[in-house]
C-alpha cells in the first residue's frame, strides 16, 4: 500500500497520525507555510508539524493545480484528504488505484464546502458530523461511504467542535478504511434536492449585527470562537466580544422601544445590549489596542465612561 494524505489544520492531525501508525503514509501534501502574528513569523502549519515529527516526506505546492507531479511519481494506492484546502485536480483524483477519499466535517449533503463545521454552529444546527466520502470533481459532491453523527451542545464553540469531530473522523476512517482496501466498502450518491453550503467565513462577518435574535447572536459569536471572535463598535472603536450569554430576566417589554445594539443596564460584571427579540449580556471583551479582559476590568477602567457615553452599539 501506498498511501498519500492530504491535509492543513490541527483537525487533520489525529486523522494523519492514526493513519500512518496502521498502514504508513508515503507522502504528505499539505499547504505552504505561513506569516502568522503581527510580527509575521513564517510558521509551519500543524499537519507539517505532525509529519515531520513522524518523519514522513512533506510537499507543499503554491498551487496544486500546476504542480503535482510528485504526487503522480509515488503512484499511490490511496489518497486520503481532510481539510487540505486547495481543489484537486482529476490527474490527481484519477491517479490512486484505489481512489481518492475525503474525510468531511458535516453530514453531506448538507454543508459542503470549506467553513461546515462554523457554519453549522453559526445557523443553529442540533447535530452535525463527519462523512467519508470518494472525492469527485465537483466540490464534495462524491459518493459517501460512511457517516456518524454528533450532537451540537448549546456550548459548543467552533474550536470544542473541531476537537470532537476530530475525534469522530479518526475513528471512523480507521474503521471504515479496510473495507475500502479490500474494496468491499458500499457508497450512495448523495441527494442532490438536499444540498446546502458552507462557504469560508468572511471578515465583515466578525462585525456583530445586534438586529438578529438573541439566538442568532449567541450562535454568531460562537461559530466564531475561539478566533476570530466577533467585534461591534462604539464611538468609533473597535470593540471585540468573546463571552456573552441571553439574558433571561429582564423584561423585553421594558426594552423594546430601545434601539437594537443600546445598552440597557450595566452591572460591576457585565452590561447587557438589546437585540431584536431579547437582550445580551456582555461578558468578555478586548478593546482595540488593549489585552483581553473581563467585563468587570473593563467597566472598572474606561469602559464604563465610555459605554455611558456612546450607548448604542453600531
Amino acid at each position: 500500500m501506498k498511501i498519500i494524505f492530504m491535509g492543513t489544520p490541527q483537525f487533520s492531525t489525529t486523522i494523519l497520525q492514526a493513519v500512518h501508525e496502521e498502514y504508513g503514509v508515503d507522502l504528505v501534501v499539505t499547504q505552504p507555510d505561513r506569516k502568522v502574528g503581527r510580527k509575521r513569523i513564517l510558521t509551519k502549519n500543524p499537519v507539517k508539524q505532525k509529519a515531520e515529527e513522524l518523519n514522513i516526506k512533506v510537499f507543499q505546492p503554491r498551487n496544486i493545480k500546476k504542480d503535482y507531479s510528485p504526487i503522480l511519481t509515488i503512484k499511490p494506492n490511496l489518497i486520503i484528504t481532510a481539510a487540505y484546502g486547495q481543489i484537486i485536480p482529476n490527474e490527481v483524483l484519477e491517479a490512486p488505484t484505489l481512489g481518492c477519499i475525503n474525510v468531511h466535517g458535516s453530514l453531506l449533503p448538507k454543508l459542503r464546502g470549506g467553513a461546515p463545521i462554523q457554519r453549522a454552529i453559526q445557523r443553529g444546527h442540533k447535530k452535525t458530523g463527519i462523512t467519508i466520502m470518494y472525492m469527485a470533481e465537483k466540490m464534495d459532491s462524491g459518493d459517501i461511504i460512511s457517516q456518524q453523527a454528533i450532537p451540537i451542545e448549546p456550548t459548543d464553540t467552533s474550536g470544542s467542535l473541531f476537537q470532537k469531530l476530530s475525534k469522530v473522523a479518526k475513528e471512523l476512517l480507521m474503521e471504515t478504511l479496510p473495507s475500502i482496501i479490500n474494496q468491499t466498502n458500499s457508497r450512495r450518491p448523495q441527494n442532490t434536492d438536499k444540498v446546502t453550503y458552507a462557504y469560508n467565513l468572511k471578515r465583515k462577518e466578525e462585525h456583530l449585527d445586534w438586529h438578529q435574535t438573541t439566538e442568532a447572536i449567541d450562535c454568531h459569536l460562537r461559530a466564531f470562537l475561539p478566533k476570530p471572535a466577533v467585534y461591534t463598535i462604539l464611538d468609533d472603536k473597535r470593540l471585540k466580544i468573546y463571552n456573552l450569554r441571553i439574558n433571561d430576566s429582564i423584561d423585553f417589554d421594558q426594552v423594546k422601544a430601545l434601539e437594537n445594539g443600546e445598552i440597557c443596564f450595566i452591572d460591576k460584571d457585565y452590561f447587557s445590549v438589546k437585540c431584536q427579540d431579547g437582550v445580551i449580556d456582555i461578558l468578555e471583551v478586548q478593546l482595540a489596542g488593549k489585552k483581553r479582559q473581563d467585563c468587570k476590568d473593563f467597566l472598572n477602567g474606561a469602559g464604563r465612561n465610555l459605554i455611558q457615553l456612546s450607548k448604542v452599539f453600531k
